[in-house]
């Protein structure tokens, strides 16, 4: 039966459909559908459906890669019914419900994750019964109209050499072996052969995340050689695709992108845990400039609401479409959707790292109560999420947030530039922000909410929860001072109050404005959050003398 939690949770959004009269493509520094309208994208990511990710599932060592993962459940429940398992789960995790679901929600299309298991075997030959699964997403997504980014999130020999990319032996033997190239190559002509024809496929994003850490410098050159071996054996079947090219380390480094390789391509970026400011991308925005190709982020999340808002508004304000990771996992806050785990999925965590804590027929009855629970209507969904990263009525605003459009427009009424380059420094020095590398430039007097140490970066992993008392940062304002918060058209600045640290209101007028909310300061105050009327998050993080004082 239904989730009673994802009823009371439904909450409409705009639809976003996408269109099929062609195929999307570059058009200079932007992203066009097939009748050449611009595209600022906003997806989703189908993450642990084809690929397992064990943090999904709550595991950890020795269950964190999809080759653990099988490892596991077979281990706990016998070849067989291991086997009768992931037929299930494939079947159940993403369905036409999904579909439905995550475009109501005004998501345009969904990023895929494929592991080459999936699709090729170990020879190389294509496997059906794979590729049945992709063709019954696109259906899905044509009816439903969302575009599908095809991933390689797990190429053969592995790409990453980390468990998320099913590497046999946790290397990046792709790049160190011939016989994963080739089968790497022919598993892109092969998805382009299937899919040349079909506008309902995005594009081709060719490798997730590859070579991280100090394979990014040993493998650099290589990763060049292949990508452009990649683009030659798909413009030979399939020349109409787009063609996406991530940079090494985590999606993070674009060393190697120094020329245009495909006039039908772009870069794609992810970005976790670090300051959401334009320093932040300032690598990225220079290539698009540099070399005039489009850029998307093309994973990004698993933080708190406060920096899901700043991070996308981040995002949408320079241009850059987005997909969000993932979109449904066990036990989350971060995601649209929450599995809520079987009742003894702890005793299935416990059983990693020695004996089983489960009967064999234990364990099936919680794998088959778990093959119940994915199902999207069994989920707790979360709009708060959504809200937050698409600005539309997000429940918590922070004020480091505000809009990236700089003086006179994001924020004003403080001293305006003189001209004078001694005046302007002193100006500059009254305002420096004390928190370090954070929106530094801005003329907003920015500051860390406590006295004490502070951490170096203070957007560190949030499963969901506030900051700590420690890494909250505040806005100081004079009174006549603003700024203004960058919402969509339906966010009502009447549902809203500013917060101090204290979480009281504080002196403030807040006002609709043509980019979405303004709050003037009516007297000095200290601004630390909005927060819409009824909000349930969380604003403060409780410390470990606060828990211990408090249980």
């Amino acid at each position: 039966m239904p989730n009673p939690a994802t009823q009371s949770s439904a909450r409409t959004f705009a639809r976003r459909p996408a269109t099929f009269t062609g195929f999307v493509r570059r058009e200079g520094t932007e992203l066009v559908d097939g009748d050449g309208r611009p595209l600022l994208l906003r997806g989703v990511g189908l993450g642990n459906w084809l690929l397992p990710e064990g943090y999904m599932w709550r595991f950890g060592p020795g269950a964190e890669s999809p080759r653990e993962i099988e490892a596991l459940v077979e281990r706990l429940v016998g070849a067989s019914d291991a086997e009768a398992f992931w037929r299930g789960f494939r079947d159940r995790y993403v369905t036409e419900h999904d579909i439905a679901a995550i475009a109501d929600l005004g998501f345009d299309h969904v990023r895929l994750p494929i592991n080459a298991r999936v699709v090729q075997d170990a020879a190389g030959r294509p496997i059906e019964g794979g590729y049945a699964l992709i063709d019954r997403l696109i259906d899905w997504c044509r009816d439903h109209r969302l575009w599908v980014l095809l991933d390689l999130h797990g190429a053969p020999g592995g790409q990453t050499g980390t468990n998320i990319d099913d590497s046999p032996n946790n290397l990046p033997e792709l790049f160190m072996e011939e016989r994963y190239r080739r089968q790497t190559i022919e598993l892109w002509r092969e998805l382009a052969r299937r899919y040349r024809d079909e506008p309902v496929v995005l594009g081709y994003d060719l490798l997730n995340e590859p070579l991280p850490n100090e394979w990014q410098h040993r493998y650099a050159d290589e990763l060049a050689e292949l990508y452009r071996d990649l683009t030659a054996a798909i413009r030979e079947i399939d020349q109409r695709h787009l063609v996406m090219y991530e940079g090494s380390h985590w999606a993070t480094n674009w060393s190697i992108f120094t020329d245009v390789w495909d006039e039908n391509s772009a870069l794609q970026f992810h970005k976790y845990w670090s300051p959401a400011d334009v320093a932040s991308i300032a690598p990225f925005l220079e290539a698009r400039e540099r070399l005039g190709l489009p850029i998307y982020m093309g994973e990004g999340g698993e933080h708190n609401l406060e920096w899901l808002y700043a991070a996308f508004r981040l995002y949408e304000a320079h241009g850059i479409g987005w997909n969000l990771w993932p979109w449904k996992k066990l036990d989350t806050l971060t995601s649209p959707a929450s599995v809520v785990a079987p009742e003894r999925w702890d005793d299935v965590i416990a059983s990693i790292g020695g004996e089983s804590r489960l009967t064999r027929d234990e364990a099936r009855a919680v794998f088959d109560e778990l093959l119940d629970a994915i199902a999207i209507d069994r989920c707790i969904l979360r709009p708060e999420v959504v809200a937050a990263v698409t600005g539309d009525r997000p429940v918590v605003i922070p004020a480091w947030a505000y809009g990236f459009d700089g003086a006179g427009e994001s924020f004003g009424g403080a001293a305006e530039p003189t001209g004078d380059p001694a005046v302007d420094r002193a100006l500059d020095s009254a305002l420096d922000p004390a928190v370090a590398n954070l929106r530094a430039g801005d003329r907003v007097a920015l500051r860390f909410a406590t006295h004490g140490p502070h951490p170096d970066n203070p957007f560190e992993h949030r499963a969901g929860g506030p900051f700590r008392a420690d890494e909250r940062i505040v806005v100081d304002l004079a009174p006549g001072e603003w700024l203004v918060f960058d919402l969509g058209g339906e966010t009502d600045a009447a549902e809203y109050t500013p917060l101090g640290p204290d979480r009281e209101p504080v002196p403030a007028t807040i006002e609709r404005v043509a980019r979405g909310i303004r709050v003037t300061a009516d007297a000095a105050m200290t601004l630390a959050w909005i927060v819409a009327d009824g909000a349930e998050y969380p604003l403060v993080a409780l410390d470990d003398h606060e828990h211990a004082h408090s249980a």
